[in-house]
């Protein structure tokens, strides 16, 4: 949280914990339309596709968007991990390689759609 606050700001305990309580009743009610949508197509498992589509039903489209486009760049690095592996590369690839997503990068609004993976 401090990380996008100027270094002079003081977040104090109380609101730490009210964000918290936030993004935890944020989580639950996305993944309770989520969830719903399973039920109704008798599922079990939620998945990322479910979120998305959720989060579009409740009106968060910018989320969404964010979202989805982390969700392709997950599965691309599933997708480039499975076809390393299969070649036989071992040991996996040291935590120097791995691909990086700043989320927050997505889902900030003012920084438009500019690619934000770091590596």
């Amino acid at each position: 949280m401090k990380e996008v606050l100027p270094p002079e700001a003081k977040v104090s305990k109380r609101a730490k914990e009210t964000i918290q309580e936030c993004a935890t009743e944020f989580i639950g009610f996305v993944t309770g339309e989520a969830s719903e949508r399973c039920r109704r197509e008798r599922r079990k498992t939620v998945n990322g596709d479910d979120i998305c589509h959720a989060m579009r039903s409740l009106g968060l489209d910018n989320y969404a968007g964010a979202m989805h486009r982390y969700l392709e760049r997950y599965r691309e690095g599933e997708e480039l991990a499975a076809a390393l592996n299969n070649r036989g590369r071992s040991p996996p690839l040291p935590d120097d390689d791995m691909i990086q997503i700043d989320v927050r990068a997505e889902l900030s609004i003012s920084r438009g759609h500019e690619n934000h993976v770091r590596k």
